[in-house]
């Protein structure tokens, strides 16, 4: 039960704190949609996401109300596309991303997922042609999001797919350069991708999950922030436990919300992702927590460490509150979205490189990065193959989400807005890795992929 010290608690977090869930996700599997006439699936698609989901807003609009918990975010992850893409005959999926989007704004929801290929170990026809399709389909949608798997520890890591996702990044940045590029910010490249994340650009509903259900991802920086401030210069045991505990309060506001979204809607619950996700605001940075802990700026020596405990606490907390949690689950340290983050770039204290040495240690990887616009595509997909091989040998999701901004070098802004933020252009090695990534092939899956 949830008595009423935590109820207090938690109206404090949600007031003074930017305590928040940060998205009510519905799952929803779309292979009974496949069909060899790809205006009829389409059709079935725009159908049974609009059946689904179409008091999901309004569901989330209620909860916000009735408990006073803000709810920042709802939307839609559907099966990847190129599995029910494959079953027509079309030549190019554009059309499947469009159906997707009509249904988002059908159904009003923020955002939807699974304009997505799984390519880990090979590519199938219908994988190459969604991956071809997907400049065009975020171009021409507004709600779409895209990720393609190219990595796994049991696998290892599809360099040909790695080669040909630095020239897609490219292409969307081109696509959508009156908008900075946003179109890179709505497609994520994975190794060890998850099948219930809720959270986008990544999102998608996986093969191993049922027709419908209901993840919830919380999100509280600030409030681990607030925290901490009441362990000034105490020993890090004491800092993992304030974490821990922190986290088990958060998470217990997201089993909450989740429970009654899943009763309301009559879908089952799937998951809680307990990830710190930061926003723009100020008091709402990871950065920040990292910084508490008694470092001048994050990214100077010594943060890789804090950001291990940080992510351990709020994993270790967080596993107390819900029997089901599942996702990310950890610390985001995405550049755009994080104020500390922000500052702590345009600072010089925080690099590419060593923002790569914290995604070892943290949830997902190199996030909302902005580099300079006329980054060539063999360094985006070596930096793609970098982070799959972080991912690769420590078993764990890694991702890229990278933004090279048409007509910006190292120093300027980019502006995407809300949630997104914004991104300083950081620099990138100006040496080639054309003749590394030129070589395709397969990295060959790391000895742990040997479990069973």
């Amino acid at each position: 039960m949830i008595n009423t010290n935590e109820i207090l608690d938690t109206i404090h977090m949600i007031d003074q704190q930017h305590l928040d869930v940060r998205t009510i996700t519905m799952g929803i599997s779309l292979l009974d949609c496949a069909d060899s006439d790809p205006k009829i699936a389409c059709r079935k698609i725009y159908d049974k996401i609009t059946r689904y989901a179409d008091r999901l807003v309004s569901t989330g609009e209620d909860i916000e109300r009735e408990y006073g918990i803000p709810i920042v975010n709802k939307r839609i992850s559907v099966t990847p596309m190129a599995l029910v893409a494959g079953a027509s005959e079309a030549k190019d999926y554009v059309p499947f991303a469009v159906a997707m989007d009509d249904a988002a704004k059908a159904t009003g929801v923020n955002f939807i997922g699974g304009f997505s290929a799984l390519v880990q170990k090979g590519a199938t026809p219908a994988d190459r042609k969604l991956i071809a399709s997907i400049p065009e389909a975020l171009a021409r949608t507004q709600y779409v999001c895209s990720s393609v798997n190219v990595g796994s520890t049991k696998a290892g890591i599809n360099m040909n797919a790695v080669g040909v996702m630095g020239r897609i990044i490219k292409e969307c940045a081109e696509l959508t350069a009156d908008q900075a590029g946003f179109g890179c910010a709505k497609l994520v490249v994975f190794c060890n991708a998850v099948e219930d994340n809720p959270f986008m650009a990544g999102a998608f509903h996986g093969v191993g999950e049922g027709d419908c259900v209901i993840n919830v991802g919380v999100s509280g920086p600030g409030v681990v922030h607030h925290a901490l401030q009441s362990v000034k210069g105490m020993p890090f045991d004491e800092v993992a436990e304030t974490i821990k505990k922190t986290a088990f309060r958060i998470t217990r506001m997201g089993q909450l919300v989740a429970q009654e979204a899943s009763r309301r809607l009559g879908v089952p619950f799937g998951i809680v992702d307990l990830s710190l996700a930061p926003t723009p605001a100020i008091g709402d940075s990871v950065a920040r927590i990292l910084e508490e802990m008694g470092l001048e700026a994050c990214g100077t020596h010594g943060t890789t460490a804090a950001l291990a405990l940080l992510n351990d606490a709020v994993k270790k907390g967080g596993v107390m509150a819900s029997s089901h949690v599942g996702g990310l689950s950890g610390a985001f340290i995405p550049v755009s979205e994080d104020e500390g983050m922000i500052a702590a770039a345009q600072s010089g204290a925080l690099t590419l490189d060593k923002l790569e040495a914290m995604t070892c240690v943290c949830s997902v990887g190199l996030d909302m990065i902005a580099v300079p616009g006329d980054t060539s595509s063999d360094t985006i997909s070596a930096i793609i193959a970098d982070e799959a091989a972080i991912g690769m040998v420590n078993s764990k999701t890694t991702a890229v989400r990278i933004i090279p901004a048409p007509g910006k070098k190292v120093g300027d802004m980019v502006e995407f807005g809300g949630l997104l933020g914004s991104a300083p252009v950081m620099p990138v090695h100006p040496f080639s890795s054309h003749a590394f990534v030129a070589r395709g092939g397969r990295i060959p899956a790391p000895m742990q992929s040997l479990k069973n």
